[in-house]
């Protein structure tokens, strides 16, 4: 389950008590309310407990699991998080959520005890991966900027702690589930005794391979986005107007333009390399920098502070736009390759190696691969390749080459491509003679599912656990934490 940081309110924990803070009506702040206050070491007297609606609770601790607190906030949060992604509960969150949230301290804690690190690498690249995800199923970067009313910047930074968490729980996760074992015995011990309509279903998978030409920008339409920038600079520095009025007039960022420009706080491991580099050498709040280019754009960036090892600065974007007859061009290229390929001239990998501009896949003669949980792999199912490819892929027969059509890149930048469908896999129920490997995924997970249940029970015993009376009477997947 994942971690949700956001806070409504503070709330301390006190000698095991749940510090609550509440509102008086009218919209007055009290005083942090203890439910309970006594003096209770001397005897000297009692006090009246104060009954505190729950409604008006801003936050407080619910759950305690070891040293570690979680509150009502992180479970409202969450609650909010798995309607947004469409997350049906098998029973009610307000006992689901928080049980999920104290197994993931008891992972964290293992892997604490253990040693187990990420490194920002990781967390970066699987960030990426997923906010790559979220681009291909909302259709831009812009959209997404605009759907979660956040610069790609923020989100980032955002999805930080949140993802470094769940990559130290799946590798402590790894490192306890390490030794199972599953022989071909097992598999079909498992798959004979599984009733037909209980055997899994394999959805239809595809094989793709792919070339892309990037249109060219043409230096004009360069050189007009580094003019308008530049005169930003002049009419800042000559006092005619302020850098973040400018920005919220122009800046194509629209997750910061709102904002005049600005991002919060960011590590440089969350920027575009180049941008890093300048934003991270500014020094003087009143100059502007050079004009840098990432792979988004063309940027001018003013800082607003330092802080350790963070900087907070403003920025104006400008995208160059590509041309339609270079588009064209573009794809012009492309259908005169596949004229070449159909011709037997080269193969399509061939043509992938030496004249596709996709990095990614130009060093593996084409061929798109798919990371998942399991380590990558060729095949895709449908779902799972970019929205454009998909289309296209869709009605192609094994060994034909598509037309050329256009896609968006996850940076917001437009590509022309071909794409070539290699191998096609129809959706079927599971055999061992064909599916052997899919079998084998399905019981190592049962096993693994098993061990890691066991284990989390057992954690529970040896874990200190306390939780609100409310939340006693709920029924738990995990026995152990009522005590």
């Amino acid at each position: 389950m994942k971690r949700y940081l956001n806070r409504l309110g503070i709330c301390a924990l006190v000698g095991g008590l749940s510090l609550s803070v509440a509102f008086a009506a009218g919209g007055k702040s009290l005083f942090p309310n203890m439910a309970k206050v006594s003096d209770d070491t001397n005897n000297k007297k009692d006090t009246t407990e104060t009954a505190i609606p729950e409604s008006s609770i801003v936050d407080e601790v619910i759950w305690v699991v070891g040293d570690a607190p979680i509150l009502k906030s992180d479970v409202e949060m969450a609650r909010m998080q798995g309607q947004t992604e469409g997350v049906v509960w098998n029973g009610d969150p307000d006992c689901l959520i928080p049980e999920q949230l104290a197994v993931q301290k008891l992972f964290l804690h293992q892997a604490e005890l253990d040693s187990i690190e990420v490194s920002e690498s990781e967390i970066a690249s699987g960030v990426e991966r997923q906010i790559d995800d979220w681009i291909q199923a909302i259709g831009s970067r812009e959209k997404l900027e605009e759907y979660r009313n956040q610069s790609l910047t923020q989100i980032r930074e955002g999805m930080h702690d949140e993802y470094k968490n769940m990559l130290l729980t799946q590798k402590m996760k790894s490192k306890l589930a390490e030794d199972i074992k599953v022989s071909p015995a097992d598999v079909r011990n498992y798959f004979r005794e599984l009733p037909e309509d209980s055997i899994p279903f394999v959805p239809t998978e595809v094989e793709v391979e792919i070339i892309e030409r990037s249109p060219v920008i043409k230096p004009e339409e360069i050189n007009r986005i580094k003019d308008q920038l530049r005169s930003f600079t002049e009419r800042v520095t000559n006092g005619e107007t302020t850098f973040a009025t400018l920005a919220r007039l122009y800046s194509e960022d629209p997750g910061t333009a709102r904002r005049g420009g600005e991002l919060d706080y960011v590590g440089r491991g969350l920027l575009d390399p180049a941008f890093a580099t300048v934003a991270f050498n500014l020094t003087d709040p009143k100059k502007i920098s050079k004009i840098v280019e990432s792979e988004f754009g063309y940027h001018i960036i003013q800082l607003v502070d330092k802080r350790g090892d963070k900087v907070k600065v403003r920025h104006i974007l400008l995208k160059p736009k590509v041309s339609q007859d270079e588009i064209d061009k573009s794809l012009s290229q492309l259908d005169s390759i596949s004229d070449d390929i159909r011709n037997g001239k080269f193969t399509f990998e061939d043509g992938a190696t030496f004249i596709s501009d996709d990095k990614d896949t130009r060093n593996n003669r084409g061929l798109m691969s798919n990371l998942t949980e399991d380590g990558a792999t060729s095949r895709f199912q449908m779902k799972d390749l970019p929205t454009e490819v998909a289309r296209v892929v869709d009605t192609m027969k094994v060994g034909e080459i598509s037309k050329p059509f256009t896609l968006t890149k996850s940076n917001g930048k437009t590509s022309c491509a071909i794409v070539k469908l290699k191998s096609r896999v129809e959706g079927h129920r599971a055999t061992i003679t064909e599916d052997f490997q899919v079998m084998k995924h399905v019981v190592m997970a049962k096993m693994r599912q098993k061990a890691l249940h066991d284990w989390v029970v057992d954690k529970i015993k040896h874990t200190y656990v306390r939780m609100n009376d409310r939340y006693k009477d709920c029924k738990y997947e995990y026995q152990g934490w009522v005590r």
